[in-house]
């Protein structure tokens, strides 16, 4: 990887103040102008399980794309509807609003500050929108790096996992200045149905962070009470269904049941494959534990939750979707 930004502790200097003069003035009337232009090209970075779907839905809806994924195979869905391009620098030459969507923190400081980045070819006034889940302090490390060069950024994290991105219903949660909001909200509300503002650079996230704390804990709760009830001798279909009508009731339980055979169009049913993998999860975890601790706050399950999905990344289910805990349990007898 590329070097690395040196991270500090201070807010974002893109926060809780006007723009510079000159470059970026320039660059916020370039944004206020962007709706008025609304299907000149836009950059795509990351074409993960979460990306392609994305991806491919603001194609749908008219948008041409200038595309980079780091895997080149991740971009031949794309050759029609899109210009594929060598690298993040090359994205950010043709198009003046680009959407990241990456796995961690340090691929986020590669797209956006390595040797070729989006920022060494970026224009005065670009919307740059990371939909990555990474480390608060990195958006608002990032967001300082992009206001120097006159540009913008937004982080943007999502939820709804793969399912929701085919479907174009994921939830955004943005963190930015708010006056940006609309320019973003153009974008992603092709990608979702929820688009929700939640205050400065880095609330995104923190928001993100926090869904996925519940869900993973949810998700760990849900497979125990299920592979319970089954070693009971309940049928497993019977048991979601009084599950699903009570006060145990969550998405874990109704939407994306970690259980074989329950639902259809799940992980489960397709041996775990797909999805939101379980080393994705265990980063997202780790995120809220280093957040936990550097705001005292004490997440005793969140913390065991993290401990549970590094375990099954050990022992072989690092690419399996996190709903395979399931499978882990039955699995592990003497646990």
């Amino acid at each position: 990887m590329a070097a690395a930004l040196v991270l500090r502790g201070a807010a974002s200097s893109l926060l809780g103040r006007g723009r510079r003069q000159g470059a970026g003035q320039a660059g916020l009337a370039a944004v206020c102008s962007r709706s008025m232009a609304s299907k000149t090209p836009v950059g795509f970075i990351g074409l993960g399980n979460m990306g392609n779907p994305m991806a491919k839905n603001l194609i749908k809806h008219g948008y041409p794309l200038v595309i980079y994924d780091v895997f080149p195979e991740a971009c031949k869905d794309f050759q029609d509807g899109g210009q594929v391009v060598p690298s993040p620098a090359d994205v950010a030459e043709k198009a003046d609003r680009i959407i990241t969507m990456l796995p961690s923190s340090q691929n986020a400081l590669e797209v956006y500050t390595g040797p070729k980045g989006i920022l060494k070819k970026v224009k005065k006034g670009s919307l740059l929108i990371d939909s990555s889940t990474i480390d608060p302090a990195v958006s608002k490390e990032l967001a300082k790096e992009v206001e120097k060069m006159g540009a913008v950024f937004m982080d943007s994290p999502v939820s709804g996992g793969v399912g929701a991105a085919r479907a174009g219903n994921l939830t955004f949660m943005v963190g930015g200045l708010e006056r940006e909001f609309a320019a973003a909200k153009e974008l992603l509300g092709c990608m979702g149905s929820n688009v929700v503002y939640c205050g400065d650079v880095g609330n995104g996230q923190a928001a993100k962070i926090c869904n996925n704390l519940l869900l993973a804990i949810s998700m760990i709760g849900t497979a125990e009470a299920m592979n319970l009830g089954i070693r009971l001798g309940l049928d497993p279909k019977l048991l979601a269904k009084i599950l699903n009508m009570s006060s145990g009731r969550c998405w874990s339980s109704d939407t994306y049941n970690p259980v074989p055979g329950v639902m259809d169009g799940v992980p489960s049913a397709n041996n775990y494959q797909g999805g939101f993998g379980t080393v994705l999860m265990a980063k997202d975890l780790g995120l809220a534990q280093d957040s936990a601790t550097n705001t005292k706050s004490p997440i005793f399950l969140g913390g065991l939750s993290h401990q549970i999905y590094r375990m099954m990344c050990a022992k072989g289910y690092a690419k399996k979707d996190f709903s395979s805990v399931f499978q882990f349990l039955r699995e592990e007898e003497n646990l």
